[in-house]
Parts: structure tokens; C-alpha cells; sequence
């Protein structure tokens, strides 16, 4: 409660994302190991003075921001609405819930799901300007030079950008007039840019609030944060007879090979565990089970590739990669290039990223028994 008013968040997120080109929408990406969606709730959840959350998100993504909202214990979260055809109607939607469940509520705050850097001071002071004027809406001085270009012309004109702003959220209004303001835009059949511009055509005043230029909202994929990772990889194969020796994509000559559903290359598999294990994407055993056929006898080179296109759905490149493979015999120096080689094809590397060395145990254990190989890979990773 905000002066003796109750105050209701809608957090809007029912935007596909299509911009950053992920397998999800952006607002179910983790960024630091936690969900988009998740940090911008608990940027409100954590603030007295807001007394209820309603998120607006794709009809299919409602079981899982449910999930989320659970596992998280999200207390003030009163509400999962579907969304509609445009980002208005996700709102309007959100709204009429609020209408309908909180009619208390006296102030209502619009946010976007995609910022999820939100600061507290910028929240109480949208919050604050909006108990005085009505309407208020966080925004930034424009930092570049800008330019007006009417569309269709080839010519442009210097502005001065001291006249301009760049609109964030959290937008603030008191809810009769949000409420008044969305019932004349769908009368009129208007669309507009925002909630702000939704109010103003109704012929409120907005405030500016001073926003953050740390606020921003991830659209593309520039505006993911820098996030470096590094992840451990480790698997051990029995040797026996009839079995080729395939590692590192090379086959070696030997007496014995690794027995396994796919050709059981141990050094490939140690690396795809540890590029999964960087991006937190599981295992191999999560994605390649032994239990499915269509892996049996596949080349560990051909799912090394699928492990790659996952990396990349999440935005992720491959820094370096550092193996150590195990084994009493057979020496693997001769065809340590060949395997650097092939790794480095199949993702798309430099060979300078990569480096392989062997070891042996000095005969212990089963490795130095020469009853099957080991191998350990360490990566980094970031985006």
C-alpha cells in the first residue's frame, strides 16, 4: 500500500520474442542461472508498498510461470493472465482481472516482463508521481544525437535531443483513469505505442520520471548481459573385443575397442558434458539415452553437432576447450592434431581453442589394468 492506497502491478509478458530469435520467449531465458520472467517479479515482490502482481504471458507459457512463481514462493503474485493478440489487449486483459478481483485497488503499475533490471528507486518514484498527477512514466535523456526523417523523404533534420526522452517502464496510473483511458482507445479502435500514449489521447497529463539507463528491455541479443561459464565434463568406457576404438572422431588401431550404444567415444562424450554442463543444459544421458535407438552405433561427432546447436539456440559461443584422456595404451600423441581437427570442424572453431593431452595412471586402478579409458574435459563458455 502506497498512502493509503493499494497499488497492483501487471507485468507484461506474453511477447514472443521473435527479435532474439531464442527457442522461448525471452522472458523464459535464464540469465545468472535464473528465469527473465523471475527476476523482474521479485523486483516488485520485494517492495512493500506494492500490494498485488498480475503477469500477463502466452497462453502456453501459463503452467510454466506457474511453476516458476511456486518454486520461487512468490507471495504477491495474485494472478497469471493469458494474453492477447496485441501488447493493449495483454494489458486490458490484466486490467479487467484486477477490476474484477482487487477492486481496491486505487493505483495500477505496467512493466515489462523483458527489464528485468528495474531498480526499487525507480519503481517508488514512478509510484509517487503517480499518487500526485495521476500518470507517470519512467524515462532517460537521449545520450546520441537525433535525427528527424519524415517518412518518404530523403532528407533529415538535427533535433534537439534535449526535447527528447526514451520511454521505459514501470508506467504508473491511477486505475480509473487506465481503466477510462483503455475503454476510449477500444471505442475509437486505437492502438497505441504504449500505455502512456493510451492516456494521454484521453487527454491526461503524464509525468516524466527520472528512469535508469541500466533499465533496459532485452529485445535482441546484444542486450544480454555478458555472462562467462566454465563446465566440467567426465566418462569412462569399457574396453573389449570386436569394438573399433574411436576417439576424438579418429579411428585408432587397437586390439579392443569402447563398448557403448553409440561408438562410445569417450573423449567426444567428456566434451559434450561439459558444454552442457557450462549452459546448464543437462547431460548427454538426458538427451542421447542409450534406451533410444536411433542413437545405436551413431557417431559421437553427429551429437557433438546437435550439443553445439543448443549452445547457440541459447546464445552461447565456445571460449576453449581443455581434455585430458585416460588410458595404460594405446598412445594417442599420433593422432592428437587429427582429433583437435575434427572437434574444431564440427564446431566451427579455431584448433587454437582446443587442446588434448593424454596420461596414463601408472598402471593402477582400471585404467592402468587397461580395462577401459577415461577421459575429463574442461570448457568455457559465454554470451
Amino acid at each position: 500500500m502506497y498512502n493509503n492506497s493499494k497499488v497492483a502491478v501487471i507485468i507484461a509478458a506474453a511477447g514472443r520474442g521473435t527479435r532474439l530469435g531464442a527457442p522461448v520467449p525471452k522472458q523464459y531465458l535464464k540469465i545468472g542461472g535464473e528465469y527473465v520472467i523471475a527476476k523482474t517479479i521479485k523486483a516488485f515482490e520485494n517492495i512493500d508498498e506494492i500490494d498485488h502482481i498480475f503477469v500477463v504471458t502466452n497462453e502456453e507459457y501459463r503452467d510454466t510461470c506457474a511453476e516458476i512463481v511456486k518454486e520461487r514462493g512468490f507471495s504477491k503474485v495474485d494472478g497469471i493472465v493469458a494474453g492477447g493478440n496485441k501488447r493493449q489487449d495483454s494489458v486490458f486483459n490484466a486490467l479487467q482481472e484486477i477490476n474484477a478481483r482487487k477492486p481496491g485497488v486505487s493505483m495500477v503499475l505496467i512493466h515489462d516482463g523483458a527489464r528485468p533490471f528495474v531498480e526499487k528507486d525507480v519503481i517508488l518514484n514512478v509510484l509517487r508521481e503517480t499518487d500526485n498527477n495521476g500518470a507517470a512514466v519512467a524515462c532517460v535523456a537521449m545520450k546520441n544525437s537525433v535525427r528527424r526523417m519524415e517518412q518518404g523523404s530523403t532528407s533529415s533534420e538535427s533535433v534537439d535531443r534535449a526535447d527528447y526522452y526514451s520511454v521505459q517502464t514501470p508506467q504508473g496510473f491511477r486505475k480509473s483513469i487506465l481503466i477510462e483511458a483503455y475503454d476510449k482507445a477500444y471505442d475509437d479502435s486505437y492502438i497505441g505505442t504504449d500505455d502512456a500514449s493510451i492516456v494521454e489521447r484521453a487527454g491526461y497529463d503524464v509525468s516524466i520520471v527520472d528512469g535508469d539507463y541500466g533499465n533496459i528491455k532485452i529485445t535482441t541479443k546484444e542486450d544480454l548481459p555478458m555472462e562467462n561459464r566454465v563446465g566440467t565434463g567426465f566418462d569412462v568406457h569399457q574396453l573389449v573385443e570386436g569394438r573399433r576404438l574411436i576417439l576424438g572422431g579418429v579411428d585408432i588401431p587397437y586390439d579392443r575397442g569402447l563398448l557403448g550404444h553409440s561408438d562410445a567415444d569417450v573423449l567426444i562424450h567428456a566434451v559434450m558434458d561439459a558444454l552442457l554442463g557450462a549452459a546448464a543444459l543437462g547431460d548427454i544421458g538426458r538427451h542421447f539415452p542409450d534406451s533410444d535407438d536411433a542413437y545405436e552405433g551413431i557417431s559421437s561427432l553427429e551429437l557433438l553437432a546437435a550439443v553445439k546447436k543448443m549452445l547457440e539456440e541459447n546464445f552461447y559461443n565456445i571460449g576453449n576447450i581443455d581434455v585430458t584422456l585416460i588410458a595404460q595404451r594405446p598412445k594417442i600423441s599420433p593422432y592428437i592434431d587429427e582429433m583437435r581437427s575434427n572437434i574444431a570442424e564440427v564446431l566451427e572453431l579455431d584448433k587454437s581453442r582446443i587442446n588434448i593431452k593424454g596420461t596414463t595412471t601408472e598402471k593402477l586402478g582400471f585404467t592402468g589394468r587397461e580395462e577401459g579409458i577415461a577421459c575429463e574435459a574442461v570448457c568455457s563458455i559465454y554470451r
